[in-house]
């Protein structure tokens, strides 16, 4: 009998231990509500690398969450949708930009605030954005772009002519 009342307060230590690990790992990432805050949108030509749960940060300082994506219709742009911490309050000339932690990083939302009088506030959309760079695109084109080293045959200079001696 004492063996199963052993077996039963080990089992429970474990599923605690289980979910407090659980509560703890939500609320580190942000998921499940445990950040609360404003809701701000923002619309860019490419959101490559950029998912739900993606930081957003300030000077590099996590500053909120995206908590969604979509295509607009009727302009083709990605919608950007985040939570930021109530605590930030950025100018409504804030600008957006996707980038990333380094050369093959994850990516993330860069805000750089502006200097207007005006905060932004739950629903405001951030107009100043730049998209995502595509990364391998970029290198492609530097490699197998031609270099202009050598001028082509239509463009060379022509010979100066040679006056014949008398």
């Amino acid at each position: 009998m004492n063996s199963t009342k052993l077996e039963t307060l080990v089992g429970a230590i474990v599923i605690l231990a289980a979910i407090g690990f659980f509560v703890f790992a939500a609320k580190a990432s942000g998921f499940g509500g445990g950040m609360g805050g404003y809701h701000v949108s923002a619309q860019f030509d490419n959101v490559d690398g950029v998912a739900v749960g993606s930081d957003v940060r300030v000077a590099g300082i996590k500053v909120g969450t995206v908590v969604g994506q979509h295509l607009d219709p009727k302009s083709y742009q990605a919608q950007i949708d985040m939570v930021l911490q109530p605590q930030i309050q950025l100018a409504d000339d804030t600008s957006a930009k996707i980038t990333s932690e380094g050369l093959l990083g994850s990516k993330f939302v860069a805000l750089e605030p502006g200097g207007a009088d005006g905060k932004l506030t739950e629903g405001s959309v951030i107009s100043y954005t730049q998209g995502s760079v595509d990364i391998w695109s970029l290198i492609s084109q530097a490699m197998f772009s031609k270099s202009g080293s050598s001028p082509s045959p239509a463009t060379k200079p022509a010979d100066p002519a040679v006056t014949p001696k008398p």
